[in-house]
C-alpha cells in the first residue's frame, strides 16, 4: 500500500492490495515491482536513517499478535543499510484504563503524534466500560486527535486462500473501501444523551473540509488504480441521501469534487443496496467512499467475504500521521491460548513499511514491506499458515513461523 502527499497536503493511496492485476505465481508475488511515480509531496523527503515507530500493544489478543509482528519486522529489516526501526511502546487501552482511569494518556498521544508511524494492535475489552456504558476505544480517540480522516480498507482474496463466495469471480476480489474516520456518527461519540430513561439521541456530523479531503483522497486512489489497470477508474459514493439531509450534503460535496476529476467514472448507491451488492457481485466495485459508521459496518462485511477479519489489514491516514492496525477486535475469549490469527496485524505492518518507504524516499523500506506481504501471501496457501478462522488448525506461533520461513 502506497501513500503520497499531494501539493495541497492530502494523502492519497496507491493500494497494492487494490490493483486488479492477474495474480502472479505465489513464488513471484514478493517481487512485483512498484510502478507508480511518487510525484509531488507536501513534505520534503528527509531520507531518515531511523524511523520512530509508536507501538500500542492493545488488549486481549493484541499483545500476542504484536509480539510476532515486531519479530517479523525485525527479521525483514535485518541487514538493511539505509534505515532501521526504533520502537517505542506506549500505554493505552482498556486494561490501562482499568488500572489508571486513562484509556489514552496525553503522553502516549503526544509521542504517537511525534512518531513516523503508529503500529496499533487490537484494543478494547467488552467487560471494561466507562460509567456511561460505552467501551474503551482509544483507537478512535487517536484518529480524531491526529486528524486521520481517511480509513483505507482493502478487500482482496489470496491465491490459495479461503473463498467464501462460490462464484469463480470471487477468487480474485480486489477493491478498496475508504471510510471517513473522524466525523459522521463517531464525531460526538461521547456526547450522546439518554433522556429520562425514555429516549436516546446521538449527533451525526459531516463537514465540508473533511469531506473534500476524503473525496480528493478517494479520487486520486481511483486514478492510481486506473493507471495500473489501464482502464477508466471508478469511484462510488455510499450514503443514505434519500432519507437524511446530512447525507445529501455529503453527496453534494462528492459531486462538486467530481468535477475536478473528469477522468473518473462516478456513481452513488444507498448503503443498504451496497451491502447487498458486496455479497452478490463484489467484483463490480473499484473504490468506494463512505461515512464513518457505514464504513465501519461495510469494512467488516468486506473482511467477511475475504474469509476472515484475521486477514484484513487497515490504515488510517491524515496529513501528518498514519496508524496501521488490523480490522479485527481484541477477541478476549481466545486471548492467551495461542490460537489468534496474526496475519491482519502482519499485513498492516507491511503497509506501514511501504508507507515509510514511499514517503521518505527509502526504497529499501518499500521493498521490505513488499517482501513481508509476499511472505504472508505464500503462508496462507500452506497448512501451517492457516488459522482456525480460515478453516485450518495452525496457532499463532505456527502462522508467524510460516511467514518467517516464507520470507
Amino acid at each position: 500500500m502506497y501513500y503520497i502527499l499531494d501539493s495541497k497536503g492530502a494523502f492519497f493511496g496507491i493500494s497494492r492490495y487494490a490493483a486488479k492485476i492477474p495474480h502472479p505465481p505465489v513464488a513471484a508475488i514478493a517481487s512485483v515491482a512498484h510502478t507508480e511515480p511518487l510525484s509531488t509531496q507536501l513534505r520534503k523527503p528527509v531520507n531518515k536513517q531511523s524511523f520512530d515507530i509508536a507501538v500500542f500493544d492493545g488488549d486481549g489478543i493484541g499483545p500476542e499478535i504484536m509480539q510476532y509482528t515486531v519479530q517479523l519486522l525485525d527479521q525483514v529489516t535485518a541487514g538493511c543499510n539505509s534505515f532501521k526501526l526504533d520502537y517505542t511502546s506506549l500505554p493505552a487501552g482498556a486494561g490501562h484504563y482499568e488500572k489508571t482511569g486513562e484509556s489514552l494518556p496525553q503522553a502516549s498521544l503526544a509521542a504517537a503524534g511525534d512518531s513516523d508511524a503508529i503500529l496499533l494492535s487490537a484494543m478494547g475489552l467488552p467487560h471494561i466500560r466507562k460509567p456511561d456504558g460505552t467501551e474503551i476505544v482509544p483507537q478512535i480517540d487517536l484518529r480524531i486527535a491526529l486528524g486521520l480522516f481517511a480509513g483505507v480498507r482493502p478487500v482482496f482474496t489470496f491465491p490459495g486462500g479461503p473463498q467464501v463466495l462460490s462464484d469463480d469471480r470471487a477468487a480474485q476480489l480486489d477493491f478498496v473501501l475508504v471510510r471517513e474516520s473522524i466525523e459522521g456518527l463517531f464525531a460526538h461519540k461521547d456526547e450522546g444523551q439518554v433522556i429520562d430513561n425514555n429516549e436516546a439521541t446521538e449527533t451525526l456530523r459531516i463537514t465540508r473540509k473533511v469531506s473534500e479531503q476524503l473525496f480528493d483522497f478517494s479520487f486520486k486512489l481511483a486514478q492510481s488504480r486506473a493507471r495500473r489497470l489501464n482502464r477508466p477508474g471508478k469511484l462510488m459514493c455510499i450514503d443514505k441521501a434519500n432519507v437524511f439531509r446530512s447525507f445529501w450534503f455529503f453527496r453534494e460535496i462528492f459531486n462538486e469534487r467530481a468535477a475536478a476529476f473528469p477522468d473518473i467514472e462516478t456513481s452513488a448507491m444507498y448503503v443498504d443496496a451496497a451491502a447487498m451488492k458486496m455479497v452478490q457481485s463484489p467484483w463490480d466495485f473499484d473504490v468506494m467512499v463512505t461515512e464513518n459508521m457505514f464504513g465501519d459496518i461495510l469494512s467488516d462485511l468486506g473482511a467477511g467475504i475475504m474469509g476472515s477479519l484475521g486477514l484484513a489489514p487497515s490504515a488510517d491516514i491524515g496529513i501528518n500521521n498514519a496508524v496501521f492496525q488490523p480490522c479485527h477486535g481484541s477477541a478476549p475469549d481466545i486471548a492467551g491460548q495461542g490460537v489468534a490469527n496474526p496475519l491482519a496485524m502482519i499485513l498492516s505492518a507491511s503497509m506501514m513499511l511501504e508507507y515509510l518507504g514511499d514517503n521518505n524516499n527509502c526504497e529499501e523500506a518499500t521493498r521490505c514491506g513488499e517482501s513481508l506481504r509476499g511472505a504472508v501471501t505464500r503462508a496462507v496457501a500452506i497448512d501451517s499458515g492457516r488459522g482456525r478462522d480460515i478453516g485450518g488448525t495452525a496457532g499463532t506461533e505456527s502462522i508467524a513461523r510460516t511467514v518467517q520461513d516464507c520470507l
